[in-house]
């Protein structure tokens, strides 16, 4: 384990383009084992885009991302999607979770993936539905659930594998503001708890409050909060 303030993941002179559309133009930051980072920025700023370059889902035209001291880019296809599988975890805006598969499922699905027995599986996935408060609706299916239920069912699924860093894109972007607390603070404890890095981004001042730090993309750069006026 990863001890807490050690620094896990960074990128530096981050950029990439879409065709003629810049969208990250020597972007940088460094994130610490247990350490929870809100990147916040407009929409088309390029947070999510400097998050799934650090995630290792989109190569970047420039610059460097190094997580415990590797350096991403020099990863195969195969090597990210396993880093991906194991020592990553990711929530999105509207859960993603898999419909034809119950909630327990759904959790458990990350450990069969790789490659543990489906009784050891489900029962590291119930433990993590019990810690997000919503055990009860194991046997259920995500559409059967509210949208607040389901998005904690997926926190629970990005944390059954135990990763080293958490990805959280607008993890509350498609609740209201109760059931957004709830997500954060759940989110938030547990992570903090397995010394998991969270790299979250935003465009709520109320979700970034859960942050231990923040930053700020504008126009494919990053600055840090306290030096934005």
């Amino acid at each position: 384990m990863t001890e807490p303030g050690t620094p896990l993941l960074a990128g530096d002179g981050i950029h990439k383009s879409f065709g003629p559309t810049k969208a990250l133009d020597g972007a940088a930051l460094s994130v610490s084992a247990g350490e929870v980072l809100a990147i916040m920025g407009s929409s088309g700023s390029g947070k999510s885009t400097l998050l799934h370059c650090l995630a290792g889902i989109v190569r970047p035209d420039a610059g460097t991302i190094t997580y415990s001291g590797t350096d991403l880019a020099g990863l195969d296809d195969r090597r990210r999607s396993a880093l991906r599988r194991t020592e990553f975890g990711f929530v999105f805006q509207f859960g993603q979770l898999v419909p034809e598969l119950s909630c327990l499922e759904n959790v458990a699905l990350p450990l069969r993936l790789t490659g543990s027995k489906r009784k050891q599986a489900e029962a590291e996935a119930t433990a993590w539905l019990a810690r997000l408060e919503v055990d009860g609706l194991a046997r259920r299916r995500p559409g059967d659930v509210s949208g607040g239920q389901a998005q904690r069912v997926a926190v629970a699924r990005a944390l059954v594998t135990r990763p080293k860093v958490v990805f959280a894109d607008e993890p509350t972007g498609a609740l209201d503001s109760l059931n957004g607390e709830k997500v954060m603070r759940l989110l938030t404890t547990a992570a903090r708890e397995t010394h998991a890095a969270v790299v979250l981004v935003t465009h709520e001042p109320r979700v970034a409050a859960y942050s231990d730090r923040e930053i700020v993309v504008r126009d494919g750069r990053t600055v840090d909060r306290e030096l934005v006026a």
